[in-house]
């Protein structure tokens, strides 16, 4: 009892704590528990239960809207830094990485109980999900979602919205499209990999060379124009160093080695190179490459000259003209050779850099091995004579909407927006506030006071305001001419590249941000793609145009969803891929269709012929056959054939296989045997009836043969043998015997075709003494047998044929010596 008060004390802190960690809950009025119970049921009901994850307010309103209810999904750990390995893929202007900490400010003020909309959630925390709305897809596993639950990513996208990915894909456009990708993707490489690092120093290279030989001509060009040519080459990126006294000067042969280059990748991509059998060494040795840099470096950066530079002018100008042919990239190249390096694995323009020199590129690239070693560095030539508004950079961020893989279907918005740097152009300097216009890089620079006045303070333009000031230019039709189409050409053979490695997953859809650059011409660029596209109010620009092109997408994915005429605001469908009929899985439901192969007779159910030595046989007449029950002038039917299908086959083969279980005894009183014994130890005469083992008719069942009436039947094939008669039978010389002996003809018909109806009681084997006759084929042709009249003459031995329609004489040793056991055995009773 003493210790009571000490173990009050100790708790009392404990429960102080636990006051202020768990807040105090307002009560909840009963009608609006009531209410918020009802919209739940009914949302539940009509599946219109939807997750949001990050800052999207106008995504929220808009289902809310329309009748939906929010299930709020768990606050997602804090991710820890991204390793080289993963690429972030989703986010592009700063405002991806600040998705979540928005989020968190934003929770905490929506988690009041007493709001409607939080009480709905609550009472919806263990409902299903059907629309999901978030900033990276890897919050939502597409592979685990039903059929009718919808999500704002596709899986495997990552193919064209990372920087490797885009670069990689767009080499395959070949086989999607006609048109190359160097007319409206600048050239790019991964350094990580060991052939494309070559192709890359092949290519700054000879991009040296053609920048030296722009340079030339453009130097010739000043100098003829006076100051009004300094002032263009000052535009187009000459330095203004041509003015100082002091120069240096370096040696006219760089400009030798320069058009030779340029002659040898012509002559290479005309074939010219097909013929060459001997692996010949390269043209430029490294040595001479090295010192070429460093006279191009002098020349372009710090203002050399080449002495004797004007006798060249005229090749350079010539050169350039068959280049421009082949060379799409050839105006936006320029003079200083920039090249642009990414760093796959980061977003956002964090670690982009800008250089010039082929030396300082790979040791950057090199410094960085785990980089290197996933290929994920990417170095893109630079466009060094963009497009200019007022002396100032800019790209363009448009939206598209892609709601179908198969068939591909995208939908392109109307409206997009410019993004200004803060920095005048020039090529003179690398710095990231001139080149890089990205949102994110650019908010942390103050703007030039050497900017145009023109330029907005927010560096931000709408789409009316750039076409407003194209017309002032005198562009004004050339928007829709050739930047709109420009841009919608771009986007689709991108797709199209990617389309078999995206999962077309029917449910999913998912808004994308591609980047643009227009050249002088406004032929518009692509740099690159982006998921989850900002859409932070930034500027009174994005405050206008986010909204809209969120709202608008709801339009598309879910009014069009169930109104196929609905409204879509500023989406247009641009591309629908014509409907790929795919075949079902028939692999269960295979069907093989073709006539059954049947296994040759037994030797013991063969038709026997034997006669006396010459081994001739004919059908016999009924006159020959005597029989116990019948006249013997009853005719021998024919037969035909019929086909019967596979099941019927089969129906046939079993009732056979009963019919054929009976005894042995049973099975040898089937058969009708015609014996004569007067051929035994003689001569054999005109009039010799011939000897006849037949199958009962059961057997014509079993090959699909029935017994008809009077005519004749087509046999497949008819056996054309030669039998040489025993050499120690004289009396057979008398008998036709052409060749190495008489011909006989073995007809693939069952033994039934020529069974009588009747059977005979006696049984006569002839003598099996000498040696076995030989067999020799001859052909294989189709055979007639006629109707059995043409049998009923008993003296149509007299009057043999070379080719007769008779049965086969057994040759096999082991199946004459059973006959003879046979035969010896009925004497000796």
């Amino acid at each position: 009892m003493q210790q009571m008060p000490v173990l009050q004390s100790a708790v009392a802190p404990v429960e102080g704590r636990l006051r202020r960690i768990v807040p105090s809950l307002p009560a909840i009025k009963p009608d609006r528990l009531k209410t918020a119970k009802m919209m739940v049921e009914k949302a539940v009901k009509l599946r219109k239960v939807f997750s949001v994850q990050g800052p999207y307010p106008v995504i929220r309103a808009a289902l809310w809207a329309r009748g939906w209810m929010e299930r709020r999904l768990p606050y997602p750990a804090q991710r820890a830094p991204h390793c080289h390995g993963d690429e972030e893929e989703g986010g592009d202007d700063g405002d991806g990485g600040a998705d979540f900490t928005d989020r968190v400010d934003d929770g905490e003020k929506e988690e009041n109980v007493d709001d409607m909309y939080a009480l709905m959630s609550r009472l919806a925390r263990n409902e299903t999900t059907y629309f999901y709305w978030t900033t990276r897809r890897d919050y939502i596993d597409c592979r685990s979602l039903r059929h009718d639950q919808m999500t704002n990513h596709y899986a495997n996208s990552g193919t064209f919205t990372t920087k490797v990915g885009l670069c990689v894909n767009l080499r395959n456009l070949q086989w999607f499209d006609a048109a190359d990708p160097d007319t409206f993707f600048p050239r790019c490489y991964r350094l990580g990999a060991e052939d494309e690092k070559h192709g890359f120093i092949e290519d700054f290279r000879r991009t040296a060379c053609t920048s030296l030989l722009q340079h030339v001509v453009e130097t010739s060009r000043w100098r003829r124009k006076g100051a009004e040519g300094e002032q263009q080459n000052t535009t187009n990126g000459v330095s203004d160093e041509l003015d100082i006294s002091e120069r240096r000067f370096v040696g006219p042969g760089m400009i030798d080695l320069a058009l030779n280059v340029c002659q040898e990748f012509l002559s290479v991509l005309e074939h010219g190179d097909i013929d060459v059998t001997v692996e010949t060494s390269p043209s430029v040795e490294e040595r001479q490459w090295a010192e070429f840099l460093q006279d191009y470096y002098m020349v372009v950066h710090e203002g050399a000259l080449i002495r004797g530079s004007r006798v060249f002018v005229e090749r350079c100008q010539a050169m350039l003209i068959r280049l421009q042919e082949v060379c799409p990239q050839l105006d936006t190249d320029g003079l200083k050779n920039i090249w642009i390096i990414k760093p796959g694995a980061k977003s956002r323009g964090r670690g982009i850099m800008c250089l010039n020199r082929l030396d300082e590129i790979l040791a950057l690239v090199d410094s960085d091995r785990a980089l290197t070693k996933e290929s994920k560095w990417v170095v893109q030539k630079y466009l060094e004579r963009p497009l200019l508004v007022h002396g100032t950079k800019f790209d363009l961020r448009q939206w598209f909407l892609v709601t179908d893989w198969n068939p591909l279907t995208v939908w392109f918005y109307r409206e997009c927006y410019l993004r200004f740097s803060t920095q005048p152009y020039s090529t003179k300097t690398l710095d990231s506030s001139v080149h890089l216009c990205n949102n994110s890089i650019q908010r942390h620079f103050q703007p030039s006071c050497d900017r145009h006045p023109g330029v907005p303070e927010d560096n931000m333009w709408s789409c009316s305001q750039f076409r407003a000031f194209l017309q002032r230019q005198g562009h004004g039709a050339e928007w829709e001419s050739v930047v709109v189409p420009g841009m919608q050409q771009a986007v689709v053979r991108a797709l199209q590249t990617a389309q078999d490695l995206v999962e077309p997953r029917k449910a999913s859809f998912e808004l994308y941000g591609a980047d643009f650059m227009l050249g002088r011409d406004l032929r518009p660029w692509l740099l690159e793609i982006n998921a989850s596209p900002t859409m932070a109010c930034s500027t009174a620009v994005t405050a206008r145009l986010c909204p809209a092109v969120q709202l608008d997408t709801l339009r598309v994915v879910l009014d069009r969803r169930t109104d196929p005429s609905a409204y879509t605001g500023g989406f247009q469908l641009i591309y629908k891929q014509a409907a790929v009929e795919v075949p079902q899985y028939v692999g269960v439901n295979l069907l093989v269709e073709g006539a059954p192969i049947r296994r040759s007779r037994p030797p013991l159910h063969r038709q026997t012929v034997i006669s006396n030595p010459t081994p001739t046989t004919q059908f016999p007449s009924p006159e020959d056959v005597q029989t116990t029950h019948k006249p013997s002038c009853e005719k021998i039917s024919a037969v035909s054939a019929f086909r019967r299908s596979g099941k019927e086959n089969r129906a046939v083969g079993e009732k056979s296989r009963q019919l054929t279980s009976t005894s042995p005894k049973r099975e040898r009183e089937g058969r009708t045997e015609v014996l004569n014994t007067s051929c035994v130890g003689r001569s054999c005469s005109s009039e010799q009836p011939l000897v006849v083992h037949t199958e009962p008719q059961r057997k014509a069942r079993r090959l699909g043969l029935s017994l008809g009436a009077n005519g004749a039947t087509l046999v497949p094939w008819s056996l054309s043998f030669s039998v040489s008669p025993p050499h120690s039978m004289s009396d057979c010389k008398s008998l036709p015997n052409p060749g190495h002996g008489s011909h006989n003809s073995r007809s693939f018909l069952p033994q039934t075709a020529f069974e009588p109806q009747h059977r005979t009681s006696t049984r006569v084997v002839p003598s099996l003494q000498g040696p076995l006759p030989t067999l020799e084929v001859f052909s294989l042709r189709p055979n007639i047998v006629a109707g059995t009249t043409a049998c009923c003459n008993p003296n149509l031995s007299s009057h043999l044929s070379v080719h007769r329609h008779q049965l086969f004489l057994r040759s096999e040793k082991k199946s004459m010596a059973k006959n003879e056991r046979e035969w010896t055995g009925e004497h000796k009773h």
